[in-house]
């Protein structure tokens, strides 16, 4: 039996159950988020206008906002030469390439990583002819030339801060 993770996932509901939840779509505002990257998935890009076939890497990122709400943004990169200097951006956003050196793509190594990227908001056709609005990652800073952000509930690098408590740990009580 697969093991579902209720949080991230939820869960299936009963032809009875009680339903209150609303649409959880959040559009931020643009501007410059933290970033956690959550997986990323190999795909292929059948090719278009402007880039020819190529493989891709479709990224799912949580972005957290400064009051600790966060959307999960997904993008995609082309691993194609046109597209080169984004893929050097991104790498660069999470430690993985220095400035001025060359680096190698190490995906395996990507899925928890942190930086921070310039979120804008993007206007789309709706298939009923309106127009809707979502975000997308304009920008992703390299870690050695961020800009300072306000502090928020976004987890910095995956590490958290332990203090003891008062009095030291007494073994057994909790």
């Amino acid at each position: 039996m697969e093991n579902y993770n209720t949080t991230a996932q939820g869960h299936e509901l009963g032809w009875d159950d009680e339903i209150q939840q609303e649409s959880s779509f959040i559009l931020l505002p643009e501007g410059d988020y933290r970033f956690t990257v959550e997986k990323f998935d190999r795909a292929r890009h059948n090719g278009s206008d402007k880039i020819p076939p190529c493989n891709k890497a479709i990224l799912h990122f949580r972005v957290f906002s400064p009051d600790g709400s966060s959307v999960l943004l997904q993008e995609n990169l082309f691993l194609h030469t046109k597209m080169e200097w984004k893929l050097s951006e991104f790498f660069a956003s999470i430690g993985m390439k220095q400035k001025g050196q060359a680096a190698r793509m190490n995906w395996q190594e990507v899925n928890g990583k942190s930086g921070i990227c310039h979120v804008k908001i993007r206007n789309y056709d709706k298939k009923d002819g309106s127009v809707g609005q979502a975000n997308q990652i304009e920008k992703w800073y390299p870690s050695y030339d961020q800009p300072q952000l306000a502090q928020s509930a976004a987890p910095q690098n995956n590490t958290q801060s332990w203090q003891s408590p008062q009095g030291g740990w007494n073994k057994g009580q909790f």
